[in-house]
């Protein structure tokens, strides 16, 4: 039947998500050159911080990024989510876009269905941060 390759195309293309003006990703630093997501990513195990490092070079290479790894949050102010799975632990580090560069600023290890207020709080109050000071 056709329908039945039309619904298997059109959830292929819903698996991706196309962010062809992302060519490098950053991480936020605060005005004293604390770098939260560095932070994170020190606390994390060897092969926990290799699987993020891996997914982060995955995103800066591919031309389609599977929605497994990255995905446009709703709900909030354009913010981006790097997603982590390995060996039972979910990550999260959440970011922005800033022209062609991915800037990630907060990361946490998620351990409910949905990303706590408080996460999100703390990545929009360091996008504004960091838009202010790039302005000044």
């Amino acid at each position: 039947m056709s329908w039945d390759k039309d619904i298997i195309q059109l959830a292929i293309v819903n698996v991706y998500v196309n962010l062809h003006c992302v060519y490098e990703i950053n991480f936020y630093r605060t005005a004293s050159g604390k770098c939260p997501v560095e932070e994170f990513l020190d606390s994390l195990a060897g092969k926990q911080a290799q699987k993020v490092a891996w997914t982060l070079q995955l995103i800066e290479e591919l031309e389609r990024v599977p929605s497994k790894y990255l995905e446009k949050m709703t709900g909030t102010e354009d913010l981006w989510e790097v997603r982590v799975e390995f060996g039972g632990n979910i990550f999260r580090l959440l970011g922005w876009l800033d022209s062609r560069t991915l800037i990630l600023g907060h990361g946490f290890q998620k351990k409910s269905p949905k990303t706590p207020a408080k996460e999100i709080e703390t990545t929009e109050q360091r996008k504004h941060d960091y838009f202010n000071r790039r302005i000044t």
